[in-house]
């Protein structure tokens, strides 16, 4: 069946048009992810309201994040379809259980009631963001670097809006009301932008500019199937599972963590705004810098500086001051995988298949989740302390960043 990427007029309009037309695309991918956002960089919030207001254990709540990330597995296929069939099908059902996610987990009176109406919720996620990621390196061959660190900073920066409306709503009305209301918001907000979301004609090849310090010199479209029999991928995949960890194990554990370090709660609001714009300023700036210097030259700058910054969290943050500084530099060195790997995808395999390609490739923050979530729980009962995680979290980044070095990552050579 032939890929229904667009409808006819659609098709007809001038390449001067689509130049214009993919900048208002991109503005959707933008408001989707921000919106979706909630569900990771959020539930601390509603974590820490769960175990107040209900009772439940630590490492039940935990195991929530970690199910939604699980969820992610659902996105190459999610992705595969809107290949074949186009994003709307799939954008209009990623919308309706994104909103039902939330409304369901209301009614949760249990935490594995909880566990199934989230990562219900997370299932449309892992859709509409992987839609987003595709969309950037469709539309964005010339500047896939800034499309997808754009399209990447709406999910990371999109709670630094929500936060402070949850919060207060929590404090107002308790977690079952908040998760009614903000379920029916963003169904209001996503249904809308789905319905004019499109990916570009098969037509459409602008000259791609921005790639890879190694551009593959193939320029081939590679299946999932020939994508998955490189050994580029693993590393790929390796490194993303471990660089995004610090970004997961904040989102689920924020709070928990700051109540560790005894840091106040003026400091604590505080982050609750630095924390997600720092997080997506990130997936910009590393966009942009790997434009320039290269997708591999990136991750390496980037992970080295966010697994020092990890340490020295765990030494010296129990000053509320350096807490707040160490958690934003982990935040503006974090959320750059996020980006770099979506644009890394496109360079490496090409546009054709980018959103199963990536959406298999995202499964790695399944992992990630697995990690931050029941892992770091986990390791808290076993230590008393959310350093020992951090400090895995920190050494293992290190790791990523060395296998990241251009001697060692490059683009795959078809023979």
């Amino acid at each position: 069946m032939k890929p229904r990427t667009a409808g006819t007029g659609f098709q007809a309009t001038e390449a001067g048009s689509h130049l214009r037309y993919r900048w208002f695309i991109l503005s959707l991918a933008i408001l989707l992810n921000m919106t979706v956002s909630i569900y990771q960089y959020s539930w601390s919030l509603f974590a820490h309201n769960l175990r107040e207001e209900l009772g439940w254990s630590l490492a039940a709540i935990s195991l929530t994040f970690t199910i939604f990330q699980l969820t992610n597995f659902s996105q190459p296929f999610t992705g595969a379809l809107a290949d074949a069939r186009g994003p709307r099908g799939i954008g209009i059902a990623g919308a309706l259980l994104v909103g039902l996610g939330f409304i369901l987990s209301s009614r949760a009176s249990s935490p594995w009631e909880l566990w199934v109406c989230y990562g219900l919720g997370g299932i449309g996620v892992g859709a509409l963001s992987g839609l987003g990621s595709a969309a950037a390196i469709k539309w964005f061959p010339d500047k896939r670097g800034l499309a997808t660190g754009l399209t990447a900073f709406g999910y990371g920066a999109g709670t630094a809006i929500f936060n402070w409306i949850i919060q207060a709503l929590l404090g107002a009305f308790g977690v079952k009301s908040t998760f009614i209301f903000m379920g029916l918001l963003m169904l209001a907000i996503l249904l809308p932008a789905v319905l004019l979301f499109r990916y570009p004609p098969e037509s459409w090849t602008p000259t791609p500019a921005g790639r890879s310090s190694h551009a593959s010199p193939t320029g081939r479209d590679y299946s999932p199937g020939e994508m998955l029999r490189t050994p580029q991928w693993f590393l790929i995949y390796f490194s993303f599972i471990f660089t995004i960890s610090t970004i997961l194990v904040f989102a689920a554990q924020l709070k928990m963590i700051a109540g560790e370090f005894a840091v106040p709660q003026a400091h604590f609001d505080l982050l609750l705004v630095l924390f997600p714009l720092g997080n997506g300023i990130s997936r910009i700036f590393g966009g942009v810098v790997s434009d320039r210097i290269g997708r591999e030259r990136t991750m390496v700058i980037f992970y080295l500086l966010l697994s020092f910054s990890i340490f020295l969290l765990t030494s010296w943050g129990t000053n509320p001051v350096v807490f707040v500084l160490f958690v934003f530099l982990c935040a503006l060195l974090g959320g750059a995988p996020f980006s770099l790997y979506a644009a890394t995808i496109g360079d490496y395999y090409g546009p054709k298949y980018a959103t199963t390609n990536f959406g298999i490739t995202h499964t790695a923050k399944a992992w990630s989740g697995l990690i931050s979530g029941w892992l770091c729980g986990f390791l808290v009962a076993l230590s008393g302390s959310y350093r020992l995680p951090l400090i895995l979290i920190a050494a293992c980044t290190l790791v990523a960043g060395v296998l990241s070095h251009p001697r060692l990552l490059s683009p795959p050579r078809r023979k």
